[in-house]
């Protein structure tokens, strides 16, 4: 946009919640580029279970404002470049979470420009601490045995408030219990200079739990405490008196977590899978009372609500996005009532591509089907089943998500299923044909 040098470009990163923008975080000014590598990253919390849309949007600071916080410069007075936009679920899907992406103009009309975006997962989130606790010579709070000692360990807030985190199990009748061992991930004791509380309690049936003692340490001071083999004396209430019970480590090892993301960058699928009752128990699709009522003003219904809701999230994670998607519980056309028949209405391919696919072949089977009974899932957990183990059988790295959309309980069938396949997920969402209210069970 500069008329004697090239552009000083910066990027602005964006968040579209409830369809509104938030800003997450913004780039350095590269000086005098049309090929800018920013350095600045911006930080999300990656979450699974929902869409996250992102902005990207590329102003031409002006040299006038170059010495200009970044964080208070007006955009309004900046040139535009472009924008573009993708899912977050996008990104972490690609082998080196990189996407490149085309920019467009205000209108949404292409640019000759684009914009490779790489996410990475902070070390620190993946770190973890596995620990062995045991105690010596507790002070004994019960008169005819002796304590029922646990631990708790909790994180102390700015404010000096004790959040508990992790806690032991109870050993009966015993002033020097050995615990099993225990794990702390990163997100619960934040880093490793933060302050935490380990408190020892006599446990008690009632909920009153007596303090036998307690103390503040950090996980750094626990490391250093398992290295130098010694033990950390406990103190009263508020620290007023230092005790003879002590604790002392048998394990502090340190590890990286895998996550979710990790198993997605090794090439595992996941294959979503849906299943539609069209069961009479549903109510007449003609009657607006129905799960299956086709509004004329484009309102989506229970149904279409629930496939959009899940398979929004998922499809990213599908390679092909080609879903196999049944129906259930109806009468087909020239035929008798069926407990699994494809909603694209084919007798070969069960699959439907895209999320539109599968809400298009629902609203053509809704119109050529008529609903009946009974509410049968067996055919339909079969039919998925049957799928996956062939999967397994060329040692696919996949794992199934089957989603039953019905008004019925389906759980001793997702147990049985899941007993004998377990590289399914059944996940069943109930609908309500009188409260219209939605609840999904896993």
């Amino acid at each position: 946009m500069d008329a004697l040098s090239k552009s000083d470009p910066m990027l602005v990163v964006y968040t579209k919640m409830d369809g509104r923008l938030e800003e997450i975080g913004r780039t350095e000014v590269i000086l005098n580029s049309l090929e800018p590598l920013w350095i600045t990253k911006a930080m999300i919390n990656y979450q699974f279970e929902i869409v996250q849309p992102l902005v990207f949007r590329i102003y031409d600071v002006d040299t006038k404002y170059h010495n200009t916080p970044l964080k208070t410069l007006n955009l309004a007075q900046q040139d535009f470049l472009g924008e573009a936009f993708c899912n977050l679920s996008e990104i972490v899907t690609k082998f080196n979470h990189s996407l490149t992406l085309n920019l467009r103009n205000g209108s949404g009309h292409a640019l000759q420009g684009t914009v490779t975006v790489h996410a990475e997962e902070t070390a620190s989130s993946r770190m973890a601490v596995d620990m062995q606790f045991h105690c010596l010579n507790l002070d004994n709070k019960d008169t005819f045995s002796k304590s029922d000692p646990f631990l708790r360990v909790s994180r102390l807030s700015e404010s000096a408030v004790a959040i508990p985190i992790c806690k032991t199990e109870v050993i009966k009748n015993n002033l020097n219990p050995v615990w099993r061992p225990i794990t702390l991930t990163s997100q619960q004791y934040s880093s490793k200079d933060d302050p935490l509380l380990v408190e020892c309690f006599d446990f008690d049936a009632s909920g009153n739990h007596e303090l036998i003692g307690s103390l503040q340490t950090t996980i750094a001071q626990l490391e250093n405490l398992y290295n130098s083999k010694a033990g950390a004396n406990f103190y009263s209430h508020k620290g007023q008196k230092k005790l003879k019970g002590q604790l002392f480590l048998d394990k502090f090892q340190e590890k990286v977590q895998h996550t979710f993301l990790d198993y997605i960058s090794s090439g595992f699928e996941l294959n979503f899978m849906v299943a539609v009752d069209f069961t009479a128990s549903n109510g007449d699709p003609r009657v607006p009372q129905s799960l299956h009522y086709i509004d004329p003003s484009g309102r989506p219904n229970s149904y279409q609500q629930a496939i959009l809701g899940v398979s929004e999230v998922l499809q990213f994670y599908d390679n092909d996005r080609r879903f196999p998607a049944w129906g259930f519980g109806a009468k087909i056309p020239r035929g008798s009532v069926s407990h699994c028949f494809n909603l694209n209405a084919s007798t070969n391919d069960c699959e439907v591509v895209g999320v539109e696919g599968i809400m298009s072949a629902y609203s053509s089977t809704l119109y050529s089907v008529s609903l009946a009974g009974p509410t049968l899932f067996g055919p339909v957990i079969s039919k998925a089943a049957e799928i996956a183990s062939h999967s397994v059988q060329y040692g696919n790295n996949k794992y199934f998500v089957l989603l039953i959309i019905t008004v019925c309980n389906i759980y001793p069938h997702v147990t049985s299923v899941q007993k004998f396949y377990p590289s399914i997920v059944v996940c069943r969402m109930e609908l309500s044909p009188t409260s219209k209210k939605q609840k999904i069970l896993l």
